[in-house]
């Protein structure tokens, strides 16, 4: 059985690196391959340069391919993996192609693992865990009123005048501004066409309270039955969303105003300029804040309100995004060779032993990983 990892990007190399060090069986697929080398050249030789002909031609039944490259690869190296009869694992969200291949997957028998990275991945962990601790409460009411929020961002550790660096390909936070969002906020469904006509504040209970500003992402509504919501449960507030430093806004509002009408090629471009002007410097931190957080109020009264908060930044380990997006899916293709994630198309998973053991490896990546109980006495 091998292990076929595509891609060798800003977030890719720890996870990769530890599924080397483990003794796994290895193949590296990248289209640059002195990168590739440079990444992983000191654990491994297994190096070759991608190509979906390439690719194919070697993978065989009970093989993992593994992509870590664009959003529009992953279709069409899943739809491989199945006629391989392999598996398939990636940190990005599911698409509806890709949860159209549910049922030839089950099929194959194969598994097809998505949103394992950090958000979508590590977010989708604590949620998970939040949602059966609070089924198992003796706060556990049908008729209580429910609220969910989920943000996530990177940060610079050190604040700059544009309020944020990259950390992963610019054009991607460009094409993000351009996608409209749907939520739930005061019991009413939200959507939204400009994620910054959304923009509001989220006090982060972390080890010294910050301030930041956040925004809804995506289309949050699947999630409540993804995270077990039950359909008649009251839910107030549900939103999953993208948090910023303080005067992000204010630091954007130029490209906002180009951002929405603005051509791929234009994009481009502006993402090259942001990332010559806004790139990490060698060794420099950067900062990864989540905050998942369930609160339960009855008759307006809270009886159970819990959040998870992680804060994380880079350090001689490299840097926090890239631990936190790569090292999950590390461990979701190794659940994957065991068997213990069924055949399909699927998320994180929600089993408890697992999701119990993925977040104690992720309680070693970050500096502060808790579970603040609100209503502790």
């Amino acid at each position: 059985m091998t292990i076929h990892w595509c891609g060798t990007g800003l977030s890719t190399v720890p996870g990769l690196r530890r599924l080397i060090e483990a003794g796994q069986d290895v193949c590296v697929w990248n289209r640059t391959v002195p990168k590739a080398q440079e990444a992983v050249g000191d654990l491994t030789e297994n190096i070759h340069a991608f190509s979906l002909e390439a690719l194919s031609g070697a993978v065989k039944a009970g093989d993992v391919v593994v992509s870590m490259l664009p959003g529009d690869w992953h279709v069409s190296l899943a739809e491989m993996a199945i006629e391989k009869g392999a598996n398939f694992v990636s940190s990005s969200y599911i698409s509806p192609e890709m949860r159209a291949l549910d049922g030839k997957a089950k099929e194959a028998g194969v598994r097809l693992v998505n949103e394992i990275g950090l958000d979508p991945g590590i977010d989708h962990l604590m949620a998970h865990h939040l949602v059966a601790d609070y089924k198992a409460s003796k706060a556990y009411a049908s008729d209580n009123t429910v609220s969910f929020l989920s943000y996530c961002g990177g940060v610079p550790k050190v604040p700059n005048a544009f309020r944020y660096k990259f950390s992963w390909a610019p054009v991607g936070v460009l094409k993000a501004l351009k996608s409209p969002s749907r939520s739930i906020k005061h019991f009413s469904e939200l959507n939204v066409s400009r994620p910054w006509d959304a923009l509001g504040r989220y006090d982060a209970p972390l080890a010294v309270p910050e301030t930041f500003e956040v925004y809804p992402n995506r289309d949050s509504l699947p999630f409540m039955e993804e995270y077990g919501f039950e359909k008649t449960w009251k839910v107030r507030d549900f939103v999953r969303g993208t948090l910023r430093l303080n005067g992000w806004a204010e630091a954007w509002k130029d490209i906002f105003a180009e951002a929405p009408g603005a051509s791929d090629e234009r994009l481009q471009e502006i993402a090259d300029k942001l990332l010559k002007e806004n790139a990490y410097d060698e060794g420099e931190p950067d900062r990864v804040v989540l905050c998942v957080d369930l609160n339960v109020e009855r008759e307006g009264a809270p009886v159970w309100h819990k959040t998870y908060v992680m804060d994380a930044w880079g350090d001689a380990r490299g840097t926090a995004m890239a631990r936190l997006v790569s090292v999950p899916v590390s461990l979701a293709i190794q659940s994957v060779i065991n068997r213990e994630i069924p055949p399909g198309v699927s998320a994180a998973p929600s089993d408890p032993k697992l999701v119990e053991r993925y977040l104690d490896e992720v309680q070693t990546l970050a500096q502060h990983l808790m579970v603040v109980d609100h209503l502790a006495r």
